[in-house]
């Protein structure tokens, strides 16, 4: 039993040292951003490699791009460093908001105080038509809702893992809430919920409630592609798309390729930690200490999945997927039930692969995105900014290994 066991220990620190995962008693090789899940089944791999075909395929106004676009292919704005990663497209998002506080921002307002403005074209501004749109109408971009009260920038989020997050029951999360601050620790996040009552936890508002939707949503809002799923064309700013722009009959994409993109969208791996050392273990405890993974929550734990590799799986995820306010310097739209001061906990895992951060791409460094957190962020900044140089330094060293 002994050498049972010390063969084992001696497994795993090989498996450790050359930077792979230990599943199943096996050393198995860490996946690399855009790579599949560990644990697929050769079926749902060949799902996943069937619907790369369909994420990375460009569409033409000839095969029903548009007319109104930000992008004519899902890896056109996720590409970086692989496909499913982050891009540099920044995207227009705009909303009425029609209760205001004495500051701006209204945490618990009723989900009614929130216009998306969809009768008018929004809360996705599309920034590209095609040259039929152009011709027809003069225009080389939708335009902002004239009702809107204000507008708001996005970046593109990575992708990666976000099955994982989908499988993460809705129980899970909840269980972090705290709307009434009860506990008094100053963090009082609350969920979002979609129009018609679900758990929200896509998108930097936390407004789409499962990887299906907020995939099959994204083919009409970012490329103009509609879907069974999605059958009818965006208006251009309320109005009916003109006759004759649009030769491609609707549905556009069929629901068999829809599917396609959604398995591979589903099974993509999250990014893999490095290893940092000893500092990085000593700035995961700064992180701790200084009130971080109040929000940042370390692990989340999918629920049961027929998907073997989706199901019971621990998530470094650094998220609770809850709202919280962030402040009147951070604060543009509002969503469903977010207010404009309130985001969702952004998920830390790749924060090593971008190069800008917070939703809108303003903060260069990470540095600069901790010191943006405002309202329930504030005093985790402001102990933040109080370390030693060294133990902040450390803490860096750490993130910069998610």
């Amino acid at each position: 039993m002994h050498d049972t066991r010390a063969n084992a220990s001696k497994k795993w620190a090989a498996c450790v040292a050359a930077g792979a995962l230990v599943l199943m008693a096996g050393c198995v090789r860490r996946p690399e951003p855009g790579d599949p899940l560990p644990g697929l089944t050769p079926a749902e791999r060949a799902r996943f490699e069937a619907g790369r075909e369909v994420f990375e395929r460009e569409f033409t106004p000839e095969t029903g791009l548009g007319p109104l676009f930000n992008s004519s292919s899902c890896g056109e704005c996720h590409e970086d460093p692989k496909l499913g990663g982050t891009g540099d497209e920044i995207e227009v998002h705009a909303a009425a908001f029609l209760v205001r506080s004495p500051d701006g921002t209204a945490p618990g307002a009723a989900a009614d105080a929130c216009d998306p403005l969809v009768d008018q074209g929004g809360p996705v501004v599309q920034q590209q038509v095609t040259p039929a749109l152009k011709e027809a109408l003069g225009i080389s971009e939708e335009p902002v809702p004239p009702r809107a009260t204000s507008t708001g920038r996005r970046t593109t989020p990575s992708i990666l893992g976000f099955g994982l997050l989908d499988a993460v029951p809705d129980e899970a999360i909840l269980a972090y809430a705290d709307p009434e601050d009860r506990d008094q620790d100053g963090i009082s996040g609350r969920p979002n919920r979609s129009a018609d009552g679900r758990l929200g936890r896509f998108g930097r508002k936390a407004f789409g409630p499962a990887l299906r939707e907020f995939n099959d949503g994204a083919f009409l809002i970012e490329q103009g592609i509609t879907s069974p799923a999605q059958p009818a064309e965006e208006t251009i700013g309320g109005q009916p798309v003109p006759p004759g722009v649009d030769p491609v009959p609707e549905p556009e994409l069929s629901a068999d390729d829809l599917a396609r993109a959604d398995d591979f969208v589903r099974f993509l791996a999250p990014p893999s930690r490095l290893h940092g050392g000893r500092e990085s273990r000593r700035g995961e405890r700064v992180f701790k200490e200084i009130g971080c993974a109040a929000c940042h929550v370390p692990k989340l734990v999918t629920g049961r999945s027929p998907v073997r590799a989706l199901s019971r799986r621990e998530v470094g995820a650094f998220t609770d997927l809850l709202l919280h306010d962030m402040g009147p310097g951070l604060a543009d739209i509002c969503l469903g039930l977010a207010a404009p001061s309130e985001f969702r906990t952004e998920p830390l895992m790749g924060l090593r692969l971008k190069s800008s951060f917070l939703h809108d791409g303003r903060a260069a460094s990470i540095e600069d995105a901790i010191r943006a957190h405002g309202g329930e962020g504030q005093p985790a900044r402001d102990r933040f900014d109080a370390l030693p140089e060294d133990r902040r330094l450390s803490l860096i060293r750490f993130l910069k290994t998610l």
